[in-house]
């Protein structure tokens, strides 16, 4: 995608308004959108499995092969739920990786590596006006989709097809639906801030992601893996520690995009 690819879409915005600036963000990073949504579906699909005919199954597996409860070695039916459910789950637990990436490179990084996004403001759309577009829709289909998994997750949870300790496979996922939204929004903000940093998208790739997951490991010390459930106030803690970060690197980046375009 070149400078010139968005010099269209661009003008023909009527001086920037947000409806058509969104637009020309969902045409350029289309083939993101694409991949968020089919994520999205398959996780989903994983999970409606898992918690209907595959905990249907492993129940009646362990029910004819265990004896409703003596030690045995888990037939087809349980490793396939127990493969579903732990791959749904990872998929939650890693999203702010590949979210971050792709701020940090795509997102932002690219543009302003290619000069697409100084075309940008000299065709009607301020910076501020710009980064806010580029933050805001990302948040919005990131939050929506993330919260249908949290959902489906939480049915998920609350069934016991077999007698089974999941702390120990779920010990690194967020403690609660609220710091499983939050996480995603972490990665987007760190990764916009690291490409407006570093202005390339390779490097702001490699940071995004290594800042991303040292500021996760720091926050996920408050989680007490041997807990049967985290504690509220340490819940609350880093959820808020997420968020708080989160914003200060919108606030940093909003700042320093104006410092560097005054």
């Amino acid at each position: 995608m070149t400078a010139l690819d968005i010099k269209a879409p661009v003008t023909a915005m009527g001086g920037g308004e947000s409806g058509g600036l969104a637009a020309v963000l969902l045409r350029l990073h289309r083939p993101a959108l694409i991949v968020w949504a089919l994520l999205v579906a398959v996780t989903s699909a994983l999970l409606l499995w898992a918690h209907g005919p595959g905990a249907d199954a492993a129940h009646a597996e362990w029910l004819r092969i265990c004896n409703g409860g003596e030690p045995c070695t888990w037939g087809s039916a349980i490793t396939d739920y127990y493969r579903a459910r732990t791959l749904a789950e990872a998929v939650v637990a890693v999203l702010p990786l590949p979210v971050a990436a792709w701020a940090g490179a795509a997102l932002i990084g690219r543009e302003l590596e290619s000069g697409t996004a100084h075309l940008a403001w000299t065709q009607g759309v301020s910076p501020a006006r710009w980064l806010t577009a580029k933050l805001a829709l990302p948040a919005a289909l990131l939050t929506t989709g993330s919260a249908l998994l949290v959902v489906l997750h939480s049915l998920l949870a609350a069934t016991a097809p077999f007698p089974y300790d999941w702390r120990w496979h779920s010990q690194n996922l967020p403690s609660d639906a609220a710091l499983a939204l939050a996480n995603p929004l972490l990665g987007l903000a760190l990764g916009a801030l690291t490409g407006l940093v570093l202005r390339r998208s390779l490097p702001a790739l490699a940071v995004a992601v290594a800042v991303t997951e040292a500021v996760l490991a720091t926050t996920g010390c408050l989680r007490n893996p041997h807990a049967s459930s985290p504690s509220w106030p340490l819940r609350l803690v880093e959820t808020g520690l997420v968020l708080a970060v989160a914003a200060a690197a919108a606030v940093i980046a909003f700042r320093l995009l104006r410092r560097r375009t005054v």
